[in-house]
């Protein structure tokens, strides 16, 4: 449970591979690390609540 808050960690790195790959400036993809961050906060969290309520 306590690892969840890495859920959106490997994508947004998967992302940063990306715009490297392609020389696309970070700036440019700033916008997906959001959403990245924030999809992913929303998903661990929701999981952690499902974890909580079934115990």
């Amino acid at each position: 449970m306590t690892r969840l808050f890495l859920l959106p960690l490997i994508p947004a790195l998967l992302w940063y591979l990306f715009l490297l790959y392609n020389q696309i400036p970070i700036k440019q993809g700033a916008r997906v690390f959001y959403w990245i961050i924030g999809l992913g906060w929303g998903l661990a969290g929701f999981l952690s609540l499902m974890m909580v309520l079934t115990r």
